[in-house]
C-alpha cells in the first residue's frame, strides 16, 4: 500500500476510533452494568419498570420476576422490562 493511500484512509480511521470511544464503548459498559443488575435482583429489592411502575421483587425466576405492585397485586414481569433498581440509603 502506498503512502498516499494510507494518508487518504487516516481521517476515516481516526473518525472510527473517536466514534468507538465516544459512542460504542460507553453503551457496551452500560449494557453490561444493566445485565449484572438484572442478574443480582433478589427478593425484597425495589425496582422501577420500563412503564414507570415502582414495585418490589417477590420472587426472582429464570426469565421473569414476580413483583408486588401494592398489597394485593402480584404480577409476573419479564426481566427485560426492569429499568433500574432503587437503591435504599
Amino acid at each position: 500500500m502506498s503512502q498516499g493511500a494510507l494518508a487518504q484512509f487516516l481521517p476515516l480511521i481516526l473518525l472510527f476510533v473517536i466514534f468507538w470511544f465516544l459512542i460504542i464503548r460507553p453503551q457496551q459498559k452500560q449494557q453490561k452494568a444493566h445485565k449484572e443488575m438484572l442478574a443480582s435482583l433478589k427478593k425484597g429489592d425495589r425496582i422501577v419498570t420500563a412503564g414507570g411502575l415502582i414495585a418490589e421483587v417477590v420472587k426472582p425466576e429464570e426469565e421473569y420476576l414476580k413483583i408486588k405492585i401494592n398489597d394485593d397485586t402480584i404480577v409476573r414481569l419479564d426481566r427485560g422490562y426492569v429499568a433500574r433498581k432503587i437503591e435504599t440509603a
